[in-house]
């Protein structure tokens, strides 16, 4: 009878704890937090290889920037860009190349953000300045006197497409093609008016794409 009693006691109490575990378990629920919207933020480096002109150009360009889901990134970018155009300039009577420094607002929708491989297409809205210098004396560091039939204002819009390949949650490479548009420009003795043009190169994101934390279970109100 004792073994009986106690027998139906361990049964009771097995039952209890299984239905408070089971009441217990209703308050929560499981989920990812980063299936929900993450951020992230990053400073990147670009090198860039063009022409201007039929003439070789190099671009190193420098942005941080804020990445909304995976999905949109928003930004600034700064970019130097250096023209051997060999361009002769009477007034000093030396072959000059142009120099341009321009920056502005930096926006890229992406497609696919949370594959290992995705695509997007970035667009700089900004602008700067333009001017030639002495390539002999910029080799030589030596002094560059620079007046204003020198120097330009010059307006970018710069569209373009990249293929992004996400290393890590922290490292990002980047490889793609963009065109630059650039306003009219007016610079003494020169050929040009304007610096359009293609460009192609890589560049490195490092940062934090997805600050979200996983977590399984959260209690529900």
């Amino acid at each position: 009878m004792n073994n009986q009693k106690t027998t139906a006691l361990l049964l009771f109490l097995l039952f209890g704890i299984l239905g408070f575990s089971q009441d217990h378990e209703e308050n929560y629920i499981t989920f990812n937090d980063r299936k929900n919207v993450v951020h992230g933020v990053y400073l990147g480096l670009s090198t860039y290889f063009g022409e201007i002109d039929d003439k070789d150009t190099y671009i190193g360009g420098l942005k941080v920037a804020y990445v909304a889901n995976r999905q949109f990134e928003v930004g600034f970018m700064a970019n130097v860009l250096y023209s051997e155009q060999d361009v002769f300039n009477p007034r000093n009577r030396s072959n000059d190349d142009i120099v341009a420094i321009y920056g502005g607002l930096h926006l890229e929708p992406i497609l696919f953000g949370k594959s290992k491989v995705s695509l997007s297409f970035p667009v700089l809205i900004g602008g700067g300045g333009v001017g030639y210098v002495n390539h002999d004396a910029i080799v030589q560091e030596e002094d560059v006197d620079l007046t204003e039939d020198d120097i330009d204002a010059v307006f970018i819009l710069e569209p373009g497409m990249n293929v992004l390949f996400n290393i890590s949650r922290y490292v990002q490479l980047e490889a793609g093609v963009r065109y630059r548009f650039s306003s009219e420009i007016e610079l003494a003795d020169s050929p040009l008016d304007r610096i359009n043009g293609f460009s192609g190169g890589i560049g490195v994101k490092l940062g934090v794409f997805n600050m979200g934390r996983n977590r399984y279970k959260k209690k529900l109100d």
